[in-house]
């Protein structure tokens, strides 16, 4: 009996260790390259059990399938005017193809070393065919970030694609910096337009008040050569009322002295005062009795 516990545990320990050597297991953040005398068999990029010959004639590569985050370091590179600024530029990859990627790169460290010598051209050669004014600039809308990140992305993916088996899923530019010289110039630049557009602007302003201030001298004109004539058309008929009453005024003197006594009367007593005169006295003798006053025939 004790023979029979020995031999079975005896086949466990073999089949255990038969087990390790034939098989494998593919984690969820792996993907595997299996190789037959160091040629690639299969690749396996979903988590599972698998099975292989036992070493040496089949070995199993493994490979982190998740995202990595490179940052390069700051470097200084020039736009299309020469000026130089520097940058940092970071990327988020991924292993695409295992078995370029073992053949060209090996490991994960290799791989970094690859991407900065890439990202370091792909900026050199990209930010070089962009002015200055593309990356600062006081008007947002000439700001081409976005554009430039773009193109750095296409740039890079396809060589490191095509080369390394990396997939590149996110390009950015992290910091940009200018030296002091630059920004001093930057500066003076911008002061320039600024002080440049000012003066258009006052520029502007003063001709739209030169012709505000016309237009409104012209409707003045026509306003009074308006009014003068109006007035002129109303003393024309005041002076033609007035030549008719005189005349009805001549054909009865009576009755004019009367209204001029009247009018007289009237101015005299518009203010409260205190007059010492005859009462037969003209105009005053109307406040007695009222003259006998007849049409004329």
């Amino acid at each position: 009996m004790k023979n029979i516990v020995i031999t079975i545990f005896i086949a466990l320990v073999v089949l255990i260790m038969g087990l390790y050597l034939v098989s494998f297991q593919v984690r969820e953040t792996e993907s595997a390259l299996v190789t037959r005398f160091g040629k690639p068999v299969r690749t396996i990029t979903e988590p599972k059990l698998c099975f292989k010959l036992p070493a040496p004639i089949e070995r199993v590569h493994r490979f982190d399938s998740r995202m990595h985050v490179f940052e390069a370091d700051l470097g200084e590179t020039t736009t299309k005017g020469a000026v130089p600024i520097i940058v940092n530029t970071y990327v988020v990859w991924k292993i695409k193809e295992p078995l370029k990627f073992l053949n060209s790169v090996g490991t994960v460290k290799e791989a970094q070393v690859k991407l900065y010598s890439q990202i370091t051209d792909t900026q050199n050669r990209v930010i070089g065919q962009h002015s200055f004014g593309e990356f600062v600039n006081s008007d947002p809308a000439k700001i081409k970030f976005k554009e430039i990140e773009a193109e750095m992305l296409a740039d890079l993916e396809q060589t490191l694609s095509n080369e390394y088996g990396i997939e590149i899923k996110t390009l950015g530019i992290k910091q940009l910096k200018v030296n002091k010289d630059v920004t001093v110039k930057v500066f003076e630049r911008m002061k320039a337009a600024r002080s440049l557009r000012t003066k258009a602007t006052i520029s502007e302003g003063q001709g739209q008040a030169t012709r505000i201030r016309g237009d409104a001298n012209f409707k003045k004109s026509v306003l009074l050569t308006t009014a003068e004539a109006r007035a002129l058309d109303i003393r024309g008929q005041g002076d033609a009322e007035a030549a008719r009453h005189y005349k009805l005024l001549e054909e009865d003197p009576e009755l004019a002295m009367f209204l001029r006594n009247i009018d007289s009367l009237g101015k005299m007593l518009k203010e409260r005062s205190t007059i010492v005169i005859p009462a037969d006295s003209e105009p005053f003798k109307l406040l007695k009795e009222a003259p006998s006053l007849k049409p004329k025939q």
